[in-house]
């Protein structure tokens, strides 16, 4: 049987096989102007207002990880792609799939935890549905949000990265991997003396923030699936410039780089859930690091690379150890049901 015949856990890995189901399948029956974007959320003009409008599904498992659990993930997966849009997050929708026999008290826990950190990004969930499948039929609890905000001016430019120049500056807000890493080890009853918390949080007031304080950003996306690995292959994928990291520079806590070797991943690509990729101006790249510092999610901030025109095309990682690396999009599934 063919690889392409079934669908299997890699195509929900956010990487090659990703990219490959939607370009060959969903884009294929889909395609529009507004679609052929490809960016978080779709940017909308309804007349005398532009709108970014997303949507996403939540799966992950177990439902409860350190730090965080389904419902305010579900919440801040769908804040964060309006708000790396380039938009202002307003309103959500939640529609719930639950199993036949789930505990009525867990699902108010989750439902609780999505108001919670609905009030933290300042957002309404405004609309809703529940279906409910015979025990059996679905694993426990699946949620789907999704978002509608107003965008800011230039958030065209900033979704598509169309604007990123060479010279350009790389950030991420903080330490990677933290997720991926946390929902791994509740999953499978690790034994570790230090427990690994999940980043998962809204980041629209630390987006908004950079966004009002420099006017230089030029590109953003939330390093989920995939991490941060998956976000700058894509990102410079056929374009004329390329991208160089330095892994020094890229934040990884010591507990999350040792369970990645114990287990056999990269962090670079692990899932996060509280974390910004953003390219800005190198003219206003260490006023943004501050800018970031400053916010509590942005503390461990650091510019951890540039745009060159070196190598079109590809992304050259600086090692701890002096080599070069080629940073790629991962092929296959790392960790599934990661979010």
């Amino acid at each position: 049987m063919r690889t392409n015949d079934t669908i299997l856990l890699g195509h929900g890995s956010g990487g090659r096989l990703t990219n490959e189901l939607i370009q060959s399948l969903f884009v294929k029956y889909f395609n529009n102007e507004t679609l052929s974007g490809m960016t978080d959320s779709a940017l909308l003009n309804l007349g005398s207002e532009d709108v970014a409008f997303t949507t996403d599904s939540f799966v992950v498992d177990p439902l409860f990880f350190p730090g965080a659990d389904i419902g305010r993930l579900a919440v801040a997966g769908t804040v964060n792609d309006l708000a790396v849009s380039g938009a202002e997050p307003l309103y959500l929708t939640a529609a719930f799939i639950i199993e036949e026999g789930f505990s009525m008290k867990l699902l108010e826990q989750i439902v609780a935890s999505m108001a919670a950190e609905a009030a933290v990004a300042g957002v309404q969930i405004v609309s809703g549905d529940t279906k409910v499948v015979e025990r059996g039929k679905a694993d426990r609890l699946f949620i789907n949000t999704s978002g509608l905000g107003r965008q800011r001016k230039g958030a065209g430019t900033v979704a598509s990265g169309s604007s990123i120049r060479p010279g350009d500056a790389i950030l991420i807000n903080g330490y990677i991997g933290d997720h991926g890493m946390a929902v791994m080890s509740a999953r499978n009853q690790l034994h570790i003396q230090t427990v690994v918390e999940s980043d998962c949080a809204c980041l629209n007031n630390l987006i908004r923030e950079v966004w009002e304080g420099t006017g230089g950003i030029r590109f953003m996306r939330d390093a989920t699936r995939g991490g941060l690995g998956a976000v700058v292959s894509e990102l410079v994928a056929h374009k004329e410039w390329g991208i160089e990291l330095d892994e020094v520079k890229i934040p990884v806590r010591q507990e999350v780089r040792g369970m990645c070797e114990l287990l056999g991943f990269d962090p670079v690509y692990v899932a996060n859930e509280g974390k910004v990729v953003m390219v800005v101006d190198s003219l206003v790249a260490e006023q943004a690091l501050a800018l970031m510092n400053r916010n509590p999610l942005g503390i461990h901030a650091q510019i951890i690379g540039t745009i060159t025109d070196a190598h079109p095309g590809r992304v050259w990682m600086k090692t701890t150890v002096g080599g070069k690396r080629i940073v790629d999009l991962p092929a296959g599934e790392q960790l599934p049901r990661i979010c």
